[in-house]
C-alpha cells in the first residue's frame, strides 16, 4: 500500500463546506492484515474483530478508524482503496488465506468497481456470505439506499458532514459486532 509523505495534508469537504484537516501519513492505516486467521491471532494475543473498509478517501479510511477507536473496538483492519482491490481481498478471504471479516465497512462510489459490485460479490461468496455490510457513502439517494438493501447490505450510513456525526458512526459500526468484548 502506498501512504503520502508526513507533513502532506489531506481533506475531506462536507456537504456544509466544513473541512476536516488531517495528516495524510495517519491515514494509512496502522493494522494491516496479512496472513492467516492463526497469525491474527498470534499477532494480537486475543480475539479481536477483523473488517475490512473499502474506501478510496484516505480522510475518510482515517475518520472510520479514529470512530472505531473512539468507541473502544478492538479491531484489525485492512483497507482496499478500490473496487477491484476490495474484490481481491474477498477472493483470499474465499482461498482461506484471510480469514472472514467480522464486519465490512464500504463505500459506494469507488474506482474501478463500484461498492454495488463489492457487495454482489461478498453475498455470492460461498465462504463468508452472511457477513454484516455497513454502506457508508456520501450519497443519500433514494435508489442506492434500495438497491443496498435489494443485494444486501446489513446498514446504509450517510457519511456526516461534522465529525461529532461521524464519530458517533464508530458505537453504530460497534453495534454491528457484537457480541465482541469491545
Amino acid at each position: 500500500m502506498r501512504c503520502r509523505m508526513a507533513g502532506e495534508t489531506l481533506s475531506r469537504a462536507a456537504a456544509t463546506h466544513s473541512t476536516v484537516q488531517i495528516d495524510a501519513a495517519e491515514a494509512c492505516p496502522a493494522s494491516i492484515v496479512l496472513g492467516s486467521t492463526d497469525a491474527l491471532a498470534r499477532s494480537t494475543g486475543s480475539r479481536r474483530a477483523f473488517i475490512i473498509l473499502v474506501d478510496d478517501n484516505p480522510a475518510d479510511v482515517l475518520l472510520v478508524r479514529e470512530a472505531l477507536t473512539w468507541h473502544k473496538v478492538k479491531s484489525d483492519i485492512l483497507v482496499a482503496r478500490d473496487g477491484d482491490e476490495a474484490i481481491r481481498m474477498l477472493e483470499e478471504v474465499d482461498s482461506h488465506l484471510l480469514p472472514c471479516p467480522d464486519l465490512m465497512v464500504l463505500d459506494l462510489n469507488l474506482p474501478r468497481k463500484t461498492g454495488f459490485d463489492v457487495l454482489q460479490y461478498m453475498r455470492a461468496m460461498p465462504r463468508c456470505g452472511e457477513t454484516p455490510v455497513a454502506i457508508l457513502s456520501s450519497s443519500d439517494a433514494p435508489t442506492d439506499r434500495q438497491r443496498a438493501h435489494r443485494l444486501g447490505a446489513s446498514r446504509y450510513f450517510q457519511k456526516p458532514s461534522n465529525l461529532k456525526e461521524f464519530m458517533a458512526i464508530g458505537g453504530k459500526l460497534k453495534e454491528m459486532l457484537l457480541p465482541f468484548d469491545n
